[in-house]
């Protein structure tokens, strides 16, 4: 005989959070598939490649895994399954148990974030631009979304690896730089012709220190710690809210749960 009354409501109510959980699963999975086969994603520059196709793959588990428990989720109130309510139950509170930590990590590391994003972009800048093609797309990507250019500004590209790439020993001294060196294009403003982008962009030592009209001002490192606080931000309010519906899904599973254990008590 099934449930009936407020316990039909609580049923319907777990089906449909679920339902959420397999919506959230999926996008996990789509999102994680993306950034693996997208080399210009822009948190990519934030990262060691190693760590961030690690934290890639770790991050796509997840979404499997929520799939999974959607999936128990669903089925064991549709059901009205003891067992499989039960399963869902513990993997949930597993799934819980493990944000809440990777949220404690992140909260006491979050001071160091910045550090890594400033150090990132300006080794980017100096020794991987021109020379590893994912970070060149993705600092071209960077300078076109943010409208900037170098890490604090055009005039970082005169000591970088993007002007040395012939030198068998590059050196950053001043004596040893170019007269006129290389900016690449997406420094340029997007309001003017291919000849002016091509001008701009070769600049001279002497007159670096002056601002270029054609030239994004300003540099990408700020901006881009700048956009990924705001994110975290974004992140966190997020966060705060799946733990919340989390929190609420493990009560009305239990509920159901004993709701299910009385109805067949009284069958019998």
């Amino acid at each position: 005989m099934a449930i009936k009354g407020c316990c039909s409501v609580v049923k319907y109510l777990v089906v449909l959070v679920n339902l959420l959980f397999w919506v959230v699963g999926f996008l996990i999975v789509s999102l994680a598939i993306w950034m693996l086969s997208d080399p210009t994603f822009l948190i990519s520059m934030t990262q060691n490649e190693t760590n961030y196709t690690i934290g890639l793959y770790i991050f796509l588990v997840v979404g499997g895994l929520m799939l999974v428990v959607a999936f128990l989720g669903c089925c064991g109130a549709f059901k009205e399954s003891q067992w499989m309510l039960t399963s869902f139950f513990c993997c949930l509170l597993m799934v819980l148990v493990a944000e809440l930590a990777a949220g404690a990590w992140a909260f006491q590391n979050s001071d160091k974030l910045d550090n890594v994003v400033r150090s990132a972009v300006k080794e980017a800048v100096q020794t991987q631009y021109g020379v590893i093609p994912m970070r060149t797309a993705t600092l071209d990507a960077i300078q076109k979304h943010y409208k900037c250019c170098g890490a604090e500004g055009p005039n970082d590209w005169q000591s970088s690896a993007f002007n040395n790439a012939e030198r068998p020993t590059p050196s950053i001294e001043i004596s040893n730089q170019p007269t006129i060196y290389k900016v690449p294009e997406t420094c340029c403003v997007s309001n003017i012709t291919p000849e002016q982008c091509e001008k701009a962009t070769r600049m001279e030592f002497l007159a670096s220190t002056k601002k270029q009209p054609h030239l994004f001002a300003d540099g990408c490192m700020e901006k881009l710690v700048q956009a990924v606080q705001d994110n975290i931000k974004l992140i966190c309010y997020v966060g705060a809210a799946i733990v919340g519906i989390e929190l609420l899904t493990l009560i009305l599973s239990l509920l159901l749960c004993c709701a299910i254990r009385r109805n067949d008590n009284y069958k019998h």
